[in-house]
C-alpha cells in the first residue's frame, strides 16, 4: 500500500546529530499515524517517536524526549527524524513506518554512535 525509503543513517560521535529522511509513495490517503522505530543487535523493536496525519500529534520514547524531533513535509512526502546529543546507546537500526490499512516499513537505517 505504501512504500518507504529512507536515508540518512550513519557514523557519529557521541553529542553529534543527525537527520533520517523517509520518502513516502504509494497510498498516502489511507496513512493515519507515522513513526520512527529502532532495534539494537539482540534487542526487541521499540518505538521511539510518532506523529498524526490529521493532526501532527507528536509522541516519544522516555529515552528520546527532549533530543529527537520528528516531523513531516506533507508538499515533500518526507518524513524527518532530527536526532541530537546522540549517545552510544541510541546505536541502533532505525526503520521508518506508516499505519495504514496494515503497517508498512522502511528497509532500515543504521545509527551507529562512537563513545
Amino acid at each position: 500500500q505504501v512504500q518507504l525509503v529512507e536515508s540518512g543513517g550513519g557514523l557519529v560521535q557521541a553529542g553529534g546529530s543527525l537527520r533520517l529522511s523517509c520518502a513516502v509513495s504509494g497510498f498516502i490517503f489511507k496513512i493515519n499515524t507515522m513513526g520512527w522505530y529502532r532495534q539494537a543487535p539482540g534487542k526487541q523493536r521499540e518505538l521511539a517517536a510518532t506523529i498524526t496525519t490529521g493532526g501532527g500529534v507528536t509522541t516519544y520514547a522516555d529515552s528520546v524526549k527532549g533530543r529527537f524531533t520528528i516531523s513531516r513535509d506533507n508538499t515533500k512526502n518526507t518524513l524527518y527524524l532530527q536526532m541530537n546529543s546522540l549517545k552510544p546507546e541510541d546505536t541502533a537500526v532505525y526503520y521508518c513506518y506508516a499505519r495504514a490499512t496494515w503497517d508498512n516499513w522502511g528497509q532500515g537505517a543504521q545509527v551507529t554512535v562512537s563513545s
